[in-house]
């Protein structure tokens, strides 16, 4: 009998009853892959929903789930919780501890699964200030409850009709997980994202996703807190693929040789670390080797989709990807057939030449508040635009506002924000929910993002400047790594740059420079100045003269995360960079 998918919980049956894989889910656990079949998948889900009836658990209590990987025992407990009736609340695991007890207290949540000791100890200073009443970790760690007495309890199946009684009762349109966004201002906020929201979205991108149903392996390493990576988990599963979880994203070449993967999805900020070795791997080569490796490069920095370069670039192309293009894929298994990159711009230059290499990069656009895509790009029937984020998946519309703020309206849009009717007012108005982002559509229906409407400013000459795209056209460049335009209220715009590290030191080492190997030594070499000012001049000529950018001062540090630079999804918290490097800023204005 067909199973019809209506709630999350759904898929996992779905995938018994059309595919039944051997291997359902993979994790390396002491150097050894490990998986699980559909059938235990399910099997243990149900064990878990069974111990958690028994602990008391209730329709729509919350249970917390913070991993520091993606791993097999996240999608257990994911399905478990959801087939009581409670909701999943996923949590970052690098955020801070503070922001873990607002979180916890928000969404009132009662469990809590951690995968590590690490986790553990940040939870465990704030846990006497939550009304946790127990924590079970994935990891065995000696003196504390772990995941496994859960499944332990639940093997007696006695009251699995409780189970399926409660699985009867939950609707589509009922709450099933909390998901807070790591704004880059302010508190987080609970997004309520409903069965139907997300299943109506893997249901519409799968329409995308050309991939050998039920024979197809993807590699998954972006955090599954991220509502981008838990629709994919969730498509790959209605979809048969097997999915396989990097033990790093520093292991995840090593882990694509060994499992030759299908399909991955990305963030743009690692695919540019890819392109970036790639680059550097090629300085390093000599004479003919290095010329064809260029050669094969700037070919692919040149692509176009269907064959719109004509037959002798495509000539030229199957050349380059014998001789030069066939080595990158095997850094990646040999066998990918699609890339996905979402959650933030990606460069058109990495568009071109991964899709040139044979590995195409496809490029999609969402928020979390949209559970989350809204647009993706196609390989097939013309369906792929480099440059955008793709055409609007079907069931979901998109309009732009007269200020060009694009307005997405369909059954992915999320219920709201957790105890904030104010501003959820703010942001669905007549159905549509305003994503805050500025954009265009073209005659053929692309959607290319233009900017962000809160990060626009005025220059105190009432110029308008869009920051993102200065930026997007700055890390192009090899010897960028972050940058954020400044300017609001000034008379020019200028830049804050954080060199790319990595590779000014190996192109110091390369061209034998008398530079220091330091952050410091680098900031600060007249040498280093003058190639970035040579960077930025030339994304200054791709822009008005009141747009380009003026001045600009090198940080020494490394933005991250734990330093606050920058949100779990790699997203610049503005207003913090702009606090850390006030010296710069006034450097820059008050010279």
């Amino acid at each position: 009998m067909a199973v019809e998918v209506t709630r999350l919980f759904d898929f996992p049956y779905y995938q018994l009853n059309t595919y039944s894989l051997d291997k359902a889910f993979i994790s390396k656990t002491s150097g050894k892959w490990e998986s699980i079949s559909t059938q235990e998948y399910i099997d243990q889900a149900n064990q878990i929903s069974r111990a958690l009836i028994k602990l008391g658990i209730q329709p729509n209590d919350k249970i917390a789930v913070i991993s520091s990987t993606n791993r097999t025992e996240w999608n257990v407990c994911d399905i478990g919780v959801l087939q009581t009736g409670a909701q999943n609340v996923p949590i970052y695991p690098t955020i801070s501890k503070e922001d873990y007890e607002y979180i916890l207290n928000h969404s009132e949540s009662i469990y809590c699964f951690v995968s590590d000791v690490e986790v553990l100890k940040k939870i465990n200073k704030i846990k006497k200030n939550t009304k946790l009443k127990e924590i079970f970790t994935f990891d065995d760690i000696e003196g504390e409850k772990n995941w496994k007495e859960l499944l332990e309890l639940g093997k007696d199946d006695s009251n699995q009709h409780e189970v399926d009684k409660r699985k009867e009762n939950v609707q589509a349109d009922d709450l099933a997980t909390l998901i807070y966004t790591s704004g880059t201002t302010g508190k987080p906020k609970g997004v309520m994202l409903s069965h139907r929201n997300i299943v109506s979205n893997v249901m519409s991108s799968m329409e995308r996703v050309p991939l050998d149903y039920g024979n197809s392996r993807g590699l998954s390493f972006l955090p599954v807190c991220h509502i981008f990576e838990r629709m994919i988990l969730y498509l790959y599963q209605s979809c048969g693929v097997s999915i396989y979880f990097a033990e790093s994203i520093e292991q995840l070449s090593d882990n694509a040789k060994e499992i030759k993967p299908h399909v991955m999805t990305a963030v743009p900020r690692l695919y540019e670390k890819i392109y970036d070795k790639i680059i550097l791997k090629g300085e390093t080569l000599s004479g003919i080797k290095k010329a064809l490796f260029f050669w094969a490069v700037n070919l692919g920095l040149k692509y176009e989709p269907n064959g719109a370069n004509g037959w002798w670039y495509e000539k030229k192309l199957g050349l380059a990807r014998k001789l030069i293009f066939s080595k990158w894929q095997e850094a990646l298994g040999g066998e990918l057939k699609l890339m996905v990159s979402g959650s933030a711009a990606l460069q058109q230059r990495l568009t071109r030449v991964f899709t040139a290499a044979g590995m195409p990069i496809m490029e999609g656009y969402g928020l979390t508040e949209t559970s989350p895509v809204v647009t993706v790009n196609d390989r097939r029937n013309k369906g792929f635009k480099v440059g955008t984020v793709g055409k609007v998946i079907n069931n979901v519309e998109v309009k732009i506002a007269e200020n060009g703020e694009i307005l997405v309206k369909g059954p992915n849009v999320m219920l709201g924000y957790f105890k904030d009717e104010e501003r959820t007012n703010e942001v669905i108005k007549d159905g549509y929910f305003y994503t805050g982002d500025k954009g265009q559509i073209d005659d053929e229906g692309f959607l290319k993002i233009t900017g962000r409407t809160k990060e626009m400013f005025k220059t105190s000459g009432g110029k308008y400047v869009v920051p993102p795209l200065l930026e997007g056209e700055l890390k192009q460049s090899l010897f960028i790594e972050q940058v954020m335009v400044i300017g609001e209220g000034e008379k020019m715009p200028a830049a804050i740059i954080q060199p790319n590290f990595d590779f000014i030191k190996d192109w110091i080492k390369h061209k034998e420079l008398q530079i220091g190997s330091s952050n410091k030594e680098i900031i600060t070499s007249e040498r280093i100045i003058k190639r970035i000012q040579k960077e930025v001049d030339k994304c200054n000529k791709n822009f008005g003269k009141w747009e380009q950018i003026k001045r600009f001062e090198l940080t020494p540090d490394v933005w991250s995360i734990d330093d606050g630079h920058l949100t779990p999804t790699m997203k610049m918290k503005r207003a913090v960079i702009k606090e850390i490097y006030k010296d710069l800023y006034d450097k820059i204005y008050k010279a």
